[in-house]
């Protein structure tokens, strides 16, 4: 080693949370204060990393090569992310969601009501991969629908939020359910089939409980009148036909066969466009080839409809993939530098097995979703944090991205100050702190999680050939690092 190289230096607990810190205190006054967009925030504390991480001894191309990583992971889930974003304009274009939301809203029964109101956000949900436009569309008419029953408000809400977080953390069209295998270094389609040991129990004991609550209200009588204000706007606007349910099953047919998310889901676009030239009247080639990047733009006259189905497009992907990068960028640098090491270091003293391990996971999200008031950041900093650590411990990638979902993206509307609280609570005119007792699925599902840990339920191992021989850290050799003073 020569006088002019320098060895960089381990970061120690306090300095690694100072980056984290300053990002959850601007999250929380760009989120809660000035309602801006988080994309800047994340970037001045990518910036304010890297000046930590030239303190420590690295060199700008040092750092410039953990964020080309960092970002370079998710390059696969972004690209993915675009051909959604076209696959659901076109599926809107084709009257294929609008198909689903016809005849889910006709299954509403009053003794049933909250198990549907489940069951139908979650069909809708999946379709969309949204549970903000399910919540502020269907999920605002079935409170409506409730009150008129004299359902608790927050007993419907919590119905309502269980079924669109179903979808969210489900569907392949979910921007979260596509960051979450791309964080932990696993594929879209592998990801959503590990989740289903943990969703679909969660799900059923969910709509159990639902089932149960809502016996009492058979006697009650459903006023329809919002509900067919919507199915009146649908039929006159689309030619409906349960036909069109073909090219999902298509696509979920893709899915059963481990075909590649890109292929399949492009081959979902295509068929949607093609739906749409075949079926609905008035659209040609132009429109179908607009409606692909700029997405499809609802005009049926009714607001609720028109904010559902008013969606898509490669266009409406891009602020999503930009966060993607800005908070991968910040994640990479935290990593080369060796201060989520630290971090997960600090954490993992306490984790001796597996069980221990997916708890810290759990408990991580849940801490995130609190402090950092983002879903996001709920998935990205611990995703980071322990993916070095389910690999040593011998862990298929899988089992992190499906713990992510389990908690970072399913407890983020349950805090009142956290952006899907707060849009939960505008949307439906509840307070989480009200819906939060109820909200069933987004209560178990963390549980059932911890549950697999420690029993070691479908917790699925690593292929050998990718298991590590050695201790691994994420900057540089262990013999190379002198200890910050």
């Amino acid at each position: 080693m020569t006088q002019h190289e320098r060895i960089p230096r381990r970061p120690g607990l306090l300095l690694s949370l100072t980056p984290v810190l300053l990002l959850v205190l601007m999250l929380a006054y760009t989120v809660l204060r000035a309602k801006g967009p988080v994309q800047v925030p994340l970037l001045l504390a990518t910036a304010f990393a890297a000046g930590v991480a030239a303190f420590l001894g690295y060199t700008w191309k040092d750092i410039e090569d953990g964020i080309m990583h960092g970002i370079g992971v998710a390059l696969p889930a972004c690209l993915i992310l675009m051909v959604i974003g076209v696959l659901i304009g076109a599926w809107m274009q084709a009257g294929i969601v609008p198909a689903m939301v016809y005849y889910g809203l006709q299954l509403l029964n009053p003794g049933w009501f909250l198990f549907l109101s489940c069951f139908i956000c979650s069909i809708i949900s999946l379709a969309t991969g949204s549970s903000w436009s399910t919540a502020a569309t269907v999920g605002v008419a079935l409170i409506g629908v409730g009150n008129a029953l004299q359902v608790p408000v927050g007993m419907t809400a919590g119905a309502v939020i269980s079924g669109a977080y179903f979808g969210d953390k489900m569907s392949p069209l979910s921007d979260t359910t596509n960051l979450s295998p791309a964080v932990a270094g696993t594929d879209l389609f592998s990801h959503v089939r590990h989740m289903v040991y943990t969703t679909a129990p969660s799900l059923v004991i969910a709509l159990t409980l639902y089932g149960i609550l809502g016996w009492r209200f058979r006697g009650n009588t459903l006023d329809l009148s919002n509900v067919q204000v919507m199915l009146d706007a649908l039929d006159a606007n689309f030619s409906i036909s349960p036909w069109l349910l073909l090219v999902p099953a298509g696509v979920i047919a893709m899915v059963l066969l481990r075909i590649a998310a890109m292929p399949a889901l492009f081959a979902g676009s295509v068929l949607g466009g093609l739906t749409a030239l075949l079926v609905q009247p008035g659209v040609g080639m132009r429109e179908v080839f607009d409606v692909a990047f700029n997405g499809y733009v609802s005009a049926t006259g009714i607001e609720t409809v028109d904010t559902l189905l008013t969606r898509g497009g490669m266009g409406s992907m891009m602020g999503t993939v930009a966060l993607i990068f800005c908070a991968l960028a910040f994640g990479g640098v935290m990593e080369k530098s060796g201060m989520l090491g630290a971090l997960a270091e600090g954490i993992l003293k306490l984790a001796h097995g597996t069980g221990s391990l997916v708890a810290a996971t759990i408990a991580t999200c849940i801490g995130m979703n609190l402090i950092a008031s983002d879903q996001y950041m709920a998935i990205v900093i611990p995703g980071r944090m322990y993916r070095e650590a389910y690999r040593k411990r011998g862990l298929h990638p899988k089992n992190l991205s499906r713990c992510l979902e389990d908690a970072g993206t399913l407890t983020s509307p349950l805090v009142p100050w956290n952006t899907c609280g707060a849009f939960m609570h505008a949307a439906l005119g509840v307070s989480p702190i009200v819906y939060l007792p109820f909200a069933f699925l987004n209560l178990i599902n963390p549980v059932v999680s911890v549950f697999y840990g420690y029993t070691g339920i479908t917790m699925a191992p690593l292929d050998p050939d990718d298991r590590p021989t050695g201790t691994v850290r994420a900057a540089v050799p262990a013999e190379a690092i002198e200890p910050a003073s």
